[in-house]
């Protein structure tokens, strides 16, 4: 594998702390604008929420990836995230950002595992190691006796014959 990669995007201003993000190799572009504290349009994406998106979005990648290649199975994995920006003599800048995963898990004895492959996340998430803001995880593991998929793209199909 390479050791250097390399990963090209684009804006363009389209009005005032307003533009549009893209990049040849993905399809949907992304339309956002500066906060609305900083004078942009609400419910818009933010530079600021791409910041704290990279890193949650990384997070469980290398979460997901790891269980995969460690043969750990789980039920699902949700992962919220709330990043700190803060001002001080230099200007603002995020400051924490605070990751809560929540697993659940089929089985008691797959807890210990769990734990260890969320640190090992944490630890190895390239964004997270990327950043000078802290970044603190908070997880949680819940048992679940029941295998609930919850995205409707992941159940398995049934013919009209119910077979």
């Amino acid at each position: 594998m390479a050791t250097v990669h390399k990963y090209q995007v684009r804006a363009k201003s389209t009005r005032p702390c307003a533009g549009v993000v893209a990049s040849d190799v993905i399809s949907q572009p992304i339309i956002f604008s500066a906060p609305p504290e900083f004078s942009g349009e609400p419910h818009l994406w933010t530079p600021e929420h791409f910041f704290v998106a990279a890193l949650v979005s990384c997070y469980v990648a290398t979460f997901s990836g790891m269980s995969e290649f460690s043969l750990f199975h789980y039920v699902s994995l949700e992962v919220t995230a709330e990043g700190t920006l803060e001002r001080d003599a230099g200007g603002w800048r995020f400051t924490e950002v605070h990751l809560r995963p929540s697993l659940k898990i089929t089985r008691e004895e797959d807890r210990e595992q769990a734990v260890q492959l969320l640190e090992k996340a944490e630890r190895t998430c390239l964004v997270a190691r990327s950043i000078t803001a802290q970044v603190a995880v908070e997880p949680t593991i819940k048992v679940v006796s029941e295998v609930v998929l919850a995205e409707p793209a992941l159940r398995p199909q049934l013919s009209r014959s119910g077979q």
